[in-house]
């Protein structure tokens, strides 16, 4: 059999690094002040960085960065669309895909597509889909394409924030921006946006759950919600209130971003 020339194989009897990694794996604590600083029981965002524009290719672009969360949504249309039934000529059709990428997750994930991501999928539609004038866009199709680069936990709800950016930047007409904000319930306590040990590590104890929602800032209506696990009506209440409350705290990031993108975008003043 002939050899790959172009592919570098190891020794015979060689074994994988991971092998010799005999770091124990960190838990988050349940009480106090968490890992990277944070406070518990307190709308405590991380630090957000953003930027418009980066895909050339794409109509509109974003990026965001949350931490170790790191996502990336290109925005392409409206194009003609492919289907031409009855829905698709009096509106615009809106097609989301998110997918994670191999090296993304601490375990390596495949490139095709699986239920999770196609759940994140159908998520991020239907939270983007109110806040879109898809009636001014007839028999046409618009594109969302979200690719998280690292998965460092609540990555549905900065991919619906990225995605409105990446929308806005695109010139799509929209009633409002759509910012997500997520939580996790663990017993009596409660995280804001958590990170992907948080998610991960689940306690004993019996109430225990996530939320994820969508909200429009400036119609001050939520038009997406998710929750996992057990939690009460009580709880769940609570935890959309404090979602919106930590919506509020990034709104001013994200307009500040876009400001710094339409002010880039436009051309330079006539010499006189």
């Amino acid at each position: 059999m002939p050899t790959d020339t172009k592919r570098v194989r190891g020794p015979e009897v060689s074994q994988s690094p991971s092998l010799f990694d005999c770091r124990p794996s960190v838990v988050p604590p349940s009480h106090g002040t968490r890992a990277d600083g944070r406070q518990r029981d307190q709308v405590d965002v991380r630090p957000v960085f953003v930027r418009c524009g980066l895909v050339s290719q794409a109509k509109g672009s974003a990026y965001i960065e949350a931490g170790d969360t790191k996502l990336l949504c290109s925005v392409y249309g409206p194009r003609e669309t492919e289907r031409k039934d009855e829905t698709d000529m009096k509106c615009g059709r809106l097609t989301t895909d998110m997918r994670f990428a191999p090296f993304s997750c601490p375990e390596r994930g495949s490139w095709i597509q699986g239920s999770q991501d196609k759940n994140f999928s159908l998520m991020l539609q239907e939270s983007l889909q109110p806040a879109l004038c898809l009636h001014k866009y007839p028999r046409s199709q618009i594109e969302v394409n979200v690719m998280v680069l690292e998965n460092s936990g609540s990555v549905q709800a900065h991919a619906i924030t990225c995605a409105s950016l990446a929308l806005a930047d695109a010139g799509i007409e929209m009633y409002d921006l759509v910012l997500g904000c997520s939580i996790r319930q663990d017993g009596s306590s409660y995280v804001v946006d958590p990170t992907y040990s948080e998610e991960s590590n689940w306690s004993s104890s019996e109430h225990q759950g996530g939320l994820t929602v969508a909200f429009l800032p400036s119609l001050n209506q939520v038009s997406g919600l998710q929750s996992d696990g057990e939690m009460a009506e009580e709880t769940l209440t609570a935890g959309i209130r404090t979602c919106i409350e930590g919506c509020y705290k990034l709104y001013p990031v994200i307009q500040q971003a876009l400001v710094k993108a339409v002010r880039k975008a436009q051309p330079p003043p006539p010499e006189s």
